[in-house]
């Protein structure tokens, strides 16, 4: 996109509840009189000017009505800025038609998605389009998967400086973490499951670890879904919820930067439950949990200030060549993860982007591929992250 347009940024969804703490966020990162424009969309005017006055935001910050029912007004909101900023999911039911709109007009999108099937259907139809536009839409800019995404690339970054070259081999393990899921994300894991239920042929892309690589199928990866003793972490594992999304993630970045980690990389994810029969009983335990699928909580609701505030987390990454040689990384979030950290997330990869207008050329992106150094940097600076090389 070469053309001025009359934001950097808009938050569409401003009026939920993550689109809310998004506006807070940068109202208090950024202000009025920053260098970032920015505004406000949703489907209602009044409800826009409600959230707005509660939040103490300024008049001047403005406010537009869209809606994902009406593809006109999505069309418009997307000619407005350099950046669409969308918290409106579960996308696969709301977000395809504003994909299309920014694709189509050359503008920048960043969301919230963990949902591997829709995202696999958006870069087969949308896919040539960015690229033609010079839209880069970046999807996952969240808890799912930055921490993970970047994390990966972290860690490939500093081998190549201490190492030499890159390793095959990479562990993710959700060290500890204390937080809620948002209403989203559970409303777009039933809606996934609703979808593969009603159209069988979804379970081969949830299942396939390769599912965004396209044209690429690496080697065989663990599957990570009964708990196991680790000798070299001296701890028990058990599956990790997020796996599915992040590690797709993972291996599309390694897919757009051409490989930078190796044809033959492989990647898992995993809770560390620590050691012993108490570290086994617990890792037990969270694979048998099923209070995901049974949560009733929705979207638009969510935890208080102060849970959001008490909360964080702490995922090592461990990177290993055939030659045995490892290396560790620790990245850590300052916040709750599914709303207090990611909504600080989602805003810095929307401003990274309306910054760095040369980071990346048009197409469908991870963050790690889109963004890398510039996005650690600006969320070690900004929202609370850091990413650490360890003994």
């Amino acid at each position: 996109m070469s053309e001025q347009r009359e934001f950097d940024l808009i938050v569409y969804g401003a009026t939920g509840y993550t689109g809310r703490l998004v506006c807070e966020y940068l109202n208090k990162q950024y202000g009025v009189d920053g260098d970032v424009n920015w505004a406000m969309a949703g489907r209602s005017q009044d409800k826009l000017a409600l959230v707005r006055d509660e939040m103490g935001i300024s008049d001047n910050i403005t406010l537009i009505v869209a809606d994902a029912a009406n593809p006109a007004s999505v069309d418009a909101l997307a000619a407005r800025c350099q950046v669409v900023l969308t918290t409106v999911g579960p996308y696969q039911l709301y977000g395809s038609d504003l994909v299309r709109a920014c694709a189509a007009a050359g503008t920048d999108y960043v969301d919230l998605c963990g949902e591997p099937a829709w995202m696999h259907e958006m870069i087969a139809a949308h896919g040539a389009s960015a690229a033609a536009s010079g839209a880069r839409i970046v999807f996952s800019c969240g808890f799912d998967s930055i921490p993970f995404d970047l994390g990966v690339y972290f860690l490939q970054q500093a081998a190549q400086n201490t190492l030499g070259g890159p390793v095959n081999r990479v562990k993710g393990r959700v060290r500890a973490m204390q937080g809620t899921f948002s209403g989203g994300t559970l409303a777009s894991f039933k809606a996934t499951m609703a979808a593969a239920a009603k159209a069988p042929e979804m379970y081969a892309v949830l299942g396939n670890a390769f599912a965004l690589t396209e044209t690429f199928t690496g080697p065989e990866q663990p599957h990570g879904m009964k708990p196991i003793f680790e000798q070299d972490l001296e701890s028990w594992s058990a599956p990790f919820v997020m796996a599915s999304i992040n590690t797709k993630n993972v291996h599309r970045s390694n897919f757009l930067l051409k490989h930078e980690y190796g044809e033959d990389f492989v990647y898992d994810e995993m809770m560390l439950t620590g050691p012993g029969d108490s570290g086994e009983a617990m890792a037990k335990a969270v694979a048998e949990d099923k209070s995901m699928a049974e949560n009733p909580i929705q979207p638009g609701e969510g935890p208080s200030a102060e849970e959001r505030e008490n909360g964080f987390y702490d995922v090592l990454f461990v990177g290993s060549n055939d030659s045995g040689v490892s290396i560790r990384v620790g990245v850590k979030g300052d916040k709750d993860p599914g709303y207090g950290s990611t909504s600080k997330m989602i805003a810095e990869s929307a401003i990274c982007l309306a910054k760095n207008l040369t980071l990346a050329s048009g197409g469908i992106w991870t963050p790690a591929a889109a963004m890398g150094s510039e996005l650690i940097e600006r969320l070690e600076a900004n929202a609370g992250l850091t990413f650490a090389i360890e003994d």
